[in-house]
Order: structure tokens, then C-alpha cells, then sequence
């Protein structure tokens, strides 16, 4: 829906990940959509470059969120929620539900 706007389906698909769950990875984001992830990863990039998007080290895993000094993220964020809500329902309710748990410990491996 907003590729129009943003550039590509990529773009959106990356906002819309990062606006539902707060943060998100390269690899995260291309395995729930399906994508390539060598495309997310240069979103995320062009995104993080231009100051959208706000990057951070967790372990070896780069995890991008927006940038909280990005003049426009309140309005960005309003505008990617309301996409997001005229999604089909069964993604909409996908994209939001986030299932990760920590592991147990004394687990094998």
C-alpha cells in the first residue's frame, strides 16, 4: 500500500516490522516475509543513512528501531499503523504477535 509513496515493497515491509514490533534484524525480517534478505539489508541501510532508522549491537546482530530523533517519526509511525490496519487480518495479526521466548535453562542443545 505505501510502496507508492515509500519507493519500494521492501521499504514498506521493513517499516511496517520495525513500527509493529518496535525493533527488528536484517534476517528476522527477510524469514517472516519471505524476502531476500540481501534487499532488507539495504533498506535498513538507506533507512539507517538517512536517519529513519537507529542501529544497534546486540551480541554479533546489528537490530535496528527508529531513530528517536527523527523529526518526522510520530507522523511516519501514524502513517505505517494505519497501513498496517487495512492489511488482511491474518497478516496484520501475524506481523504484531511476537513469539520468542527464552530458552530453559539446563536445555540441551
Amino acid at each position: 500500500m505505501l510502496a507508492p509513496i515509500l519507493g519500494s515493497t521492501e521499504t514498506e515491509k521493513v517499516l511496517a516490522f520495525i513500527t509493529a514490533r518496535g525493533d527488528g534484524y536484517p534476517y528476522q525480517i527477510a524469514k517472516f516475509y519471505g524476502s531476500n534478505l540481501r534487499g532488507i539489508q539495504k533498506q535498513l541501510e538507506r533507512l539507517e543513512h538517512g536517519g529513519v532508522l537507529a542501529s544497534r549491537k546486540v551480541g554479533r546482530t546489528r537490530v535496528y528501531a527508529y531513530n528517536p530523533r527523527y523529526p518526522y517519526k510520530n507522523e511516519l509511525a501514524a502513517l505505517v499503523k494505519k497501513a498496517i490496519s487495512m492489511y488482511p487480518k491474518k497478516k496484520s495479526e501475524a506481523l504484531i504477535v511476537r513469539r520468542e521466548r527464552p530458552r530453559r535453562a539446563g536445555k540441551p542443545l
